[in-house]
């Protein structure tokens, strides 16, 4: 009886995984998918790269404004003990890779023959397998959070806070940043940053309970998160700009280049999650990060004529480096906190990661558009459409940009390390 009711856990935990892997898979799916299109969809609709990029951006914001929200919802990461943690995290992180796979890779075949707008049919398929999934696996109790008064003010604060901030970034990048209502925006993103804090801090069940981050390796870990994913999105964001504008390489091409990536990191993520259940997993994140780091110095190598076997290089690096370090990282992230703050914890984990992907989607354009337009002497906000080199130019500087920020990433996960090590001797 009792080998029954192990072995039905087990079978349990794996759908559980594998239903959270799928809602995963669907939203990275959504952003990659999208990426490859970017500029057919720029070219057909007549529009430029700074209006394309609200495509997913909008996406991105929705979701970043409302996950703390539905995150108090939501028990997750305790259905797994400790020493399972990182490797159901390596688990997710797969479907992820998956997602990130999938989107260059079927977007390119679907732009070769279809229009481009079909790309996002492909949810309908997945989302109501991953929902009966869903139904059938996931908890039906319900968490302590959940039984909590919900926080509709703090959620209104941060959702006006985060759409009045990304518009005044993104849409600075075509009217200036100087523009009223730019500066308007702004002002309204810092009125309401503010009262969120202070809402937050006035209630007893908060949206947002501070005083989680008096876990440093929660903190530090989410912030190094932050960062490896603003790098993410600036690959994710430049490159199809690069294959298929600069270089003139086909859609299908372009989609499969572009998947090599999420593909390593399908190998990787795994290893990543098991290496960080045997060993220091601050060690495993080190490591990963490095390897990131010494990609983007490769890829500032890039040129009209780079060799494939050069860029293919420059993606398995990458791919290891961001498997190495995502599962250790979300694991290590997670274990720092009580068991009872898991779903707040959770929330703003995935939070970091939305942030940072949107982030990555802002700076990188605004720091290529910045450039170019220094170069030029003049605004541009699309494609330099007959000077290729003047994009290389600008790629190059954004890719200096998220270098910088790696740099800040590894000494944050450094410094965790040499603490963890003191910990262990004392």
């Amino acid at each position: 009886m009792q080998n029954n009711v192990s072995k039905g856990l087990t079978v349990n935990k794996t759908l559980i995984l594998i239903a959270l892997g799928m809602f995963t898979f669907m939203s990275t799916l959504d952003g990659s998918i999208v990426n490859i299109a970017m500029p057919i969809m720029s070219k057909e609709l007549s529009v430029t790269a700074s209006q394309i990029e609200w495509v997913v951006s909008i996406y991105l914001i929705i979701i970043s404004s409302l996950l703390m929200f539905f995150g108090r919802l939501g028990i997750t990461t305790s259905s797994f003990p400790i020493n399972q943690r990182g490797r159901a995290m390596g688990f997710i992180g797969t479907f992820v890779a998956l997602g990130s796979v999938a989107g260059p890779a079927v977007g390119g075949l679907i732009l070769n023959y279809l229009p481009w707008n079909y790309i996002f049919w492909i949810n309908v398929p997945i989302g109501i397998i991953a929902i009966l999934l869903g139904l059938k696996s996931l908890p039906k109790d319900v968490p302590v959070s959940a039984n909590a008064p919900l926080d509709w003010l703090g959620t209104l604060e941060f959702v006006v806070f985060i759409v009045t901030f990304f518009f005044a970034i993104l849409r600075g990048q075509a009217i200036g940043y100087t523009h009223p209502i730019i500066l308007g925006a702004l002002l309204i993103a810092m009125v309401s940053i503010i009262l969120f804090i202070r809402t937050e801090k006035q209630l007893k069940h908060p949206l947002l309970d501070f005083s989680i981050f008096k876990y440093s390796d929660f903190t530090f870990g989410l912030i190094a998160a932050l960062l490896v994913f603003i790098n993410g999105f600036f690959y994710n964001v430049l490159m199809p700009y690069y294959l298929v504008n600069a270089r003139g390489l086909s859609s299908g091409l372009s989609g499969v280049l572009l998947s090599i990536i999420p593909l390593t990191m399908v190998i990787f993520g795994p290893i990543g999650g098991v290496l960080a259940d045997k060993f220091n997993s601050t060690k495993i994140t080190i490591i990963g990060v490095t390897l990131v780091l010494l990609a983007q110095f490769l890829i500032m190598g890039f040129q009209l004529d780079t060799p494939f076997w050069y860029f293919i290089f420059t993606s398995i690096v990458t791919g290891i480096g961001i498997g190495m370090f995502q599962s250790p990282n979300n694991a290590s992230v997670m274990s720092a906190v009580p068991s009872n703050r898991l779903g707040i914890a959770g929330s703003v984990n995935a939070l970091a990661r939305n942030l940072g992907m949107i982030l990555g989607v802002s700076i990188s354009t605004s720091s290529l558009f910045l450039v170019m337009g220094a170069k030029l002497g003049r605004s541009i906000t699309t494609y330099p459409t007959g000077n290729d080199q003047l994009f290389i130019f600008g790629m190059h500087v954004a890719f200096m940009i998220s270098a910088a920020l790696l740099v800040i990433a590894d000494l944050i996960v450094i410094q965790r390390w040499f603490v963890s090590k003191k910990k262990h001797k004392n």
